[in-house]
């Protein structure tokens, strides 16, 4: 009876704190390299391959990073800077950034993905934004042009800030200033059979009206919710609320057939005085109730039997990144490689020693919404 008890233990135990252990397929982590401290990408790999994790986007095209994970089960989702779209915008020099920064290390390096440029629609130097489409339009020609456009995506991760209206999910809708070129955008992620990428942090809408916002809310934790009152649909919390939103705004603009995913959402576990919320403890539970959904591959109301892919942001600090405090404070991990904080992804060295020492009404953010934002017809 008492062995009995302690096993039990045991699997609670693994249960709570070594949840994730399995293969999330729909789950990614985002791997930037903003800092001077951080662990080389060989020591990089063998921590995403002990934690289980198969996807990882970085922020460039680094031969390092990309030698480095040839021969393993994690696939990279590349980047292009946001300053090389200019040139990218011809043919020949696409195709020449096809030729040595893709095909030299593929398949080895399983290259799922290029994000051309990153927020280019609500970053400060809006000169760019002509470029992205044509950009992209040339870099898929490339990928067909080497036979490698079955295998790669090409994608461009936006902000959220994209939206004239998000609340609630129904009214969603793109600002005019960009409601144009986001057309093209679509259109080419329609014919190319890619997915729109949205950047989104419930953070940033908690931290900008505590007082308004439910915290419960934003974190996943158990919480009445909000009820669409055009769609009835039910939502438990905000990420999945900002996505509806998005495709909804697609939807406005004629297109409903576009996957969306989540290229960035994340938790600060440190801020300034003025970064309300950012702590350790609402990192950590924000990030492990995430990580529930993912292991369960649930969808949002508006698309529950289509899985939500969902890269974290991040998996280290990154102690050079500009701006605020949290800026550098999102990682689940240290960068000499220890724990920020446990959401329960356990890696193999750790596991057993994990286990046997674990015992342990808001507001919308806009008025109602604009004429711009009609009816979809959903």
């Amino acid at each position: 009876m008492t062995n009995s008890i302690v096993l039990l233990l045991f699997f609670l135990t693994f249960l709570e704190h070594g949840l994730f252990f399995q293969r999330v397929s729909s789950l990614g982590i985002n791997y930037g390299q903003v800092g001077d401290n951080l662990p080389p990408p060989n020591k990089v790999l063998q921590l995403l391959s002990s934690l289980n994790i198969n996807k990882t986007r970085i922020y460039d095209t680094n031969p390092q990073v990309l030698t480095s994970f040839a021969n393993s089960n994690i696939e990279l989702f590349v980047t292009v800077e946001n300053e090389m779209l200019p040139s990218l915008v011809d043919p020949q020099k696409a195709l020449q950034w096809v030729t040595s920064r893709m095909k030299p290390y593929f398949p080895a390096t399983k290259i799922g993905g290029i994000a051309v440029g990153n927020e280019l629609y609500t970053d400060d130097d809006s000169s760019l934004i002509g470029y992205l489409v044509p950009a992209m339009t040339s870099i898929h020609a490339a990928l067909v042009q080497t036979g490698l456009d079955k295998y790669i995506q090409v994608s461009t991760p936006s902000s959220l800030s994209v939206l004239q209206e998000s609340y609630p999910p129904s009214a969603g809708c793109f600002r005019p200033q960009v409601a144009g070129v986001m057309t093209q955008l679509l259109s080419f992620l329609r014919s190319t059979k890619s997915p729109f990428w949205i950047n989104a942090y419930p953070y940033f809408a908690y931290k900008d009206s505590p007082t308004k916002i439910p915290l419960d809310y934003v974190l996943f934790n158990p919480n009445p919710g909000m009820v669409d009152p055009y769609t009835k649909y039910h939502y438990d919390n905000m990420l999945y609320a900002q996505v509806d939103a998005v495709i909804f705004a697609m939807a406005r603009l004629g297109f409903k057939d576009i996957e969306v995913g989540v290229s960035e959402t994340g938790w600060p576990s440190k801020g300034d005085g003025d970064e309300i919320g950012a702590t350790v403890a609402n990192a950590a539970v924000y990030n492990k109730n995430l990580l529930k959904r993912q292991l369960h591959g649930e969808g949002t109301p508006l698309r529950p039997n289509m899985s939500l892919d969902v890269y974290l942001f991040a998996l280290f600090n990154e102690d050079l990144k500009p701006g605020p405090t949290s800026e550098r404070n999102y990682g689940l991990y240290q960068p000499d490689e220890n724990m920020t904080y446990n959401v329960g992804l356990l890696s193999s060295s750790s596991a057993s020693s994990q286990s046997s020492t674990s015992t342990n009404s808001f507001m919308s953010f806009t008025s109602s919404a604009s004429t711009v934002c009609t009816n979809t017809g959903f």
